[in-house]
């Protein structure tokens, strides 16, 4: 190996271990910012579900929809609603990912899709178990207290 060689691998040895540890920093920062971005798209998933959720009529039309596909006729009629307005639901329905449609003929077919109410469920399963734990902590707390006023 030369000299010239030798000195500019030295030269390059400090500004390659230099480079790694930038690199490894930056990739735990990008890593704790997607972690923090998929937090928020999560959290905007759930918002736009519950959103869905919050209309009777949408909630009437997921229970429908819970006894097989329909079209969006099928929906409007019990609700006593024009087509568009149904339209409207399921579109908010949909883009909340909660069902389906597919154009079947000249009419548009409704399904359940079940991928974004397994969210909300786990989302309230969560916060369901947290305030049961709560809950049983105050009922052991009271129990204290009733017996040391007993004694």
């Amino acid at each position: 190996m030369s000299s010239h060689a030798t000195v500019a691998s030295q030269t390059r040895q400090p500004f390659a271990r230099k480079a790694r540890s930038c690199f490894t920093e930056k990739t735990l920062n990008f890593m704790v910012h997607c972690r923090k971005v998929n937090h928020m798209v999560h959290e905007a998933i759930l918002d736009q579900t519950f959103s869905a959720l919050s209309d009777a009529t949408r909630r009437s039309v997921l229970t429908r929809l819970g006894d097989g596909p329909a079209t969006i006729g099928e929906l409007a009629e019990p609700a006593g609603m024009t087509l568009t307005g149904m339209k409207k639901h399921v579109l908010v329905l949909e883009n909340a990912g909660l069902v389906v449609t597919e154009k079947v003929g000249r009419s548009r077919q409704v399904r359940l899709g079940t991928e974004r109410l397994d969210d909300a469920m786990t989302w309230i399963s969560f916060y369901q178990r947290l305030w049961e734990r709560r809950l049983d902590g105050l009922d052991a707390f009271f129990t204290l207290q009733k017996g040391r006023e007993n004694e």
